[in-house]
């Protein structure tokens, strides 16, 4: 079976897009009702629940991103008995993954008491609500988690949002009427347990309709398994490289500053979140594509694509990076006022970091999409352990800037350096390194200057809470663009870009003939 890889990505990301506008959307209004009903302490309580149950993925051991990749060539070949096998394979991977976590939280319950330092609201049972967060884990791996690979695989993405926004607008809605009407975080805990079961059973279904004929069933020869276990084997390190960095910063917090220092710290880590939430989607819709062109097309095709996506990328997160710099202290006196702000110092720092993260997500797209995961094993393993070590010495002498601070530099300095060695050691021209180094590094400084421009222009706007959230938003929205495109409009990529758009709108705006000329 073909994939038509242009049709599905654009699909996927306009699905992604309406599924991550409710999905910003409606938790920003239940993080709301969390600290009016329950108080800001509740909030901190949940975000270490979230990245200690992370930590617990590790059983997971990349085995979803391993299968999927094993599922790109039996897809462009159509070897659906091939297909067939790899699901049976995937579920029973997936059953032995939950027993895994839950005996492994189970064993971590005693614990969880000391990762917190401060703040404990009253009359909370952690123990208890500890093992409720598990179950919800356990039971999103033991409930059909297989069925969804082939949606993944054949670049059907759109059907997973569709499933998602349905189950989790029906979630927020119960849970918001449990915080407004009982006031109980037990219950709105329960209501998640319930809808994550609903999610996967739809998801199975969704699969089964569309593709009938990919069923668990067979079984793989032995030269295949060995391959895929290898794959797994590979993803080990990578898979705790990303959970230490995502997680610890959290865990961190919580045990050295409180829980209501992380509160504030995830309010703004929440908005951030939720906008690299929204770029995600464009890598999420492309990367089966990527990994079909990888196996099918040749090595300059290949770094062309990674140059449009690279410019594509720059532009998106340095607009973002700009918005971020300059809306999120007043947007926070707006939303939770003026005591639940950071100081500027850590807005500079959130925004130095979502450039960088965007950047090297971009990059581990690629990796992902071309299975480059025995090379660069080691690489996310000794990244996190720098981020890890830095975060316990930093948050010491310069607190939530030392936290945010340490993941920076781990990822700028140990992460992306070695990233791109492995990328241009496999999958492209070792000599269009330096080329593409020289992009990212232009790329970065024109960033840089946006921010700038932008960040002192909105300085002089001072017209109250809304005003000043207005004016600025308006400023945001022009001058950052317009730099780039000063920048930006004579490159090959821009032009590229500009073709893409035409192609995708059927040359309905005619974009490449009216601004490259």
């Amino acid at each position: 079976m073909k994939i038509e890889r242009t049709k599905n990505a654009v699909k996927n990301v306009a699905f992604g897009l309406i599924t991550k506008v409710c999905q910003v959307i409606i938790p920003f209004m239940m993080r709301t009702a969390m600290i009016r009903f329950m108080g800001i302490s509740y909030l901190g309580l949940n975000s270490l629940f979230t990245s200690v149950l992370q930590v617990l993925n590790l059983a997971e051991l990349g085995v979803g991103s391993a299968m999927i990749y094993s599922m790109y060539r039996p897809i462009a070949e159509d070897d659906q008995r091939k297909i067939c096998a790899l699901m049976c394979l995937y579920r029973k991977y997936y059953h032995i993954i939950g027993l895994v976590i839950a005996l492994a939280g189970l064993s971590m319950t005693p614990f969880i008491p000391g990762l917190i330092s401060s703040d404990v609201p009253e009359g909370i049972n952690i123990y208890a609500l500890y093992l409720l967060n598990l179950a919800v884990t356990v039971l999103s791996y033991w409930l059909y988690a297989y069925e969804s690979s082939v949606l993944y695989a054949y670049q059907r993405t759109d059907v997973i949002s569709k499933v998602a926004l349905i189950t989790s607008s029906v979630q927020y809605l119960l849970q918001f009427l449990v915080l407004w009407l009982f006031h109980n975080y037990y219950l709105y805990i329960l209501m998640m347990l319930g809808i994550q079961i609903a999610t996967n059973i739809f998801t199975a279904a969704a699969a089964r309709r569309l593709y009938p004929a990919c069923v668990p069933q067979g079984k793989l020869d032995r030269a295949s398994v060995k391959e895929i276990n290898g794959r797994i084997r590979d993803l080990f390190t990578s898979k705790i490289g990303s959970v230490v960095v995502n997680s610890v910063d959290t865990i961190v917090i919580s045990a050295f500053l409180g829980l209501a220092t992380l509160a504030v710290y995830q309010n703004y880590y929440f908005i951030l979140s939720s906008v690299s939430g929204f770029v995600a989607i464009i890598f999420n819709a492309c990367t089966a594509g990527i990994g079909n062109s990888i196996v099918l097309e040749s090595g300059e095709k290949n770094f062309n694509d990674l140059k449009k996506f690279t410019f594509l990328t720059a532009w998106i997160a340095g607009f973002c990076s700009v918005c971020l710099l300059c809306l999120f202290q007043p947007f926070m006196r707006i939303w939770v006022g003026e005591a639940l702000e950071l100081p500027d110092r850590a807005v500079v720092c959130l925004s130095i970091y979502f450039f960088v993260f965007e950047m090297n997500h971009l990059l581990n797209t690629f990796k992902d999409a071309g299975g480059i995961w025995r090379k660069d094993r080691f690489r996310p393993l000794v990244t996190a352990m720098a981020n890890l070590g830095m975060n316990l010495v930093m948050v010491q002498f310069w607190g939530i800037y030392g936290v945010i601070l340490s993941t920076v530099l781990s990822m700028l300095l140990v992460g992306m350096p070695w990233l791109l060695h492995n990328l241009f050691s496999i999958l492209f021209e070792q000599s269009h390194l330096k080329v593409y180094l020289k992009t990212l590094l232009f790329y970065g400084m024109i960033s840089i200057v946006a921010c700038s421009v932008t960040a002192a222009a909105c300085g002089f706007i001072r017209l109250g809470d809304w005003g000043t959230f207005l004016g600025r938003m308006l400023v945001c929205f022009v001058a950052p663009n317009i730099i780039f495109y000063i920048a930006y409009r004579k490159t090959e990529e821009f032009r590229a870009m500009l073709q893409l758009i035409d192609k995708m709108t059927k040359g309905r705006f005619k974009l490449e003939q009216r601004l490259a000329g």
